[in-house]
């Protein structure tokens, strides 16, 4: 899944303008924090840990290495023909977030 961060276009391009480092700093930090968010409860589903330990944060990249993770997030299939609604746990970790990543390219703007 990539992160769209909506409605910021405008002030991420700004701040990209006055300094790359200070773009870079912003999404890293931001990408921390969903990360630390992710191993908090409620953060993401637990059933044996497994989900929760896979996720991991480089730079400005987060995400989940278990298999399932996309199954978990968005929903799935059984073989027997029910499904299982997505938890949108990482969507909704992003949703926390997008404010908090907005304000932030004001503060660096302002700097």
């Amino acid at each position: 899944m990539k992160i769209e961060w909506e409605g910021t276009e405008k002030l991420a391009m700004k701040l990209l303008e006055k300094s790359v480092e200070d773009f870079i700093s912003v999404n890293r930090k931001n990408a921390r924090d969903i990360y630390t968010r992710s191993q908090k409860q409620g953060g993401t589903p637990v059933d044996t840990t497994e989900l929760r330990t896979s996720a991991q944060y480089r730079g400005d990249e987060v995400g989940y290495n278990k298999e399932y993770a996309p199954h978990v997030e968005y929903g799935h299939k059984l073989k027997n023909g029910g499904y299982v609604p997505g938890q949108y746990y990482l969507k909704s970790n992003v949703d926390t977030q997008r404010p908090i990543y907005k304000q932030d390219l004001k503060d660096k703007l302002k700097e």
